[in-house]
């Protein structure tokens, strides 16, 4: 597990792509027991050990996730996320280039259920969440293309439906139109830094995670 930031109240973990934060119907061990463990061995807590989880990222993606240490942290932090006041970038790349270098996305998300899938639309439509996000064009191989991106609102898949929409799918995203998956199941998709309020301290945090493994990042990694 890697630890990317951890004071007395909050915990800051860069997720593997093939983890869940948090259980589901198959049973996997999630990523906030995997933290627990830790905790508990780490400090030697007789008992059940405290953590509550802020937000959650897609299996396939990796990056970045927050935890509660204290429900006193837990409460702020919820409330940041809330009021959108946490700010979180993301680096994604995908096989084709944007129209244009950096820009605002600005679309109606409607979520399929059964599906687990959003689908996105130019016009408000029944059932539709307004869904932002700002990206901009960081680097290019002669394949591919690096992008940063930054969530104005939270919707579900927002980023993954976002770009498909543009024309610009994930790489190893089958779900929203890649050619092929990566091998390993993981989509390129990555929560680089989030920045935040201290829930105790008030002090401004931000927090820059590693790019995973592989030789695609790695290309990347200098950046």
């Amino acid at each position: 597990m890697d630890v990317v930031y951890e004071d007395n109240h909050i915990i800051i973990v860069n997720k593997r792509a093939s983890e869940i934060v948090q259980g589901d119907k198959t049973g996997d061990t999630p990523l906030s027991e995997t933290v627990k463990l830790y905790l508990k061995e780490k400090y030697h807590k007789p008992g059940n050990v405290f953590l509550g989880v802020t937000h959650r990222l897609d299996r396939p993606v990796s990056g970045l996730v927050v935890f509660a240490k204290t429900s006193k942290a837990l409460a702020r932090l919820n409330e940041q996320f809330r009021k959108g006041e946490v700010h979180k970038t993301y680096w994604a790349i995908v096989k084709n280039r944007p129209p244009h270098d950096e820009g605002e996305l600005v679309g109606w998300l409607v979520k399929n259920e059964r599906q687990n899938k959003s689908y996105a639309y130019d016009r408000e439509v029944p059932g539709a969440k307004k869904a932002v996000l700002r990206y901009r064009l960081i680097a290019a191989s002669q394949q591919y293309f690096l992008l940063e991106v930054r969530l104005l609102t939270g919707r579900h898949h927002q980023i993954r439906c976002q770009l498909a929409h543009m024309g610009c799918p994930i790489k190893g995203d089958l779900k929203y139109g890649a050619a092929r998956s990566n091998p390993d199941g993981s989509i390129c998709l990555h929560s680089r830094s989030v920045c935040l309020v201290h829930p105790v301290s008030k002090e401004t945090i931000e927090v820059v995670a590693p790019v995973p493994d592989g030789v695609l990042w790695n290309s990347f990694r200098g950046i």
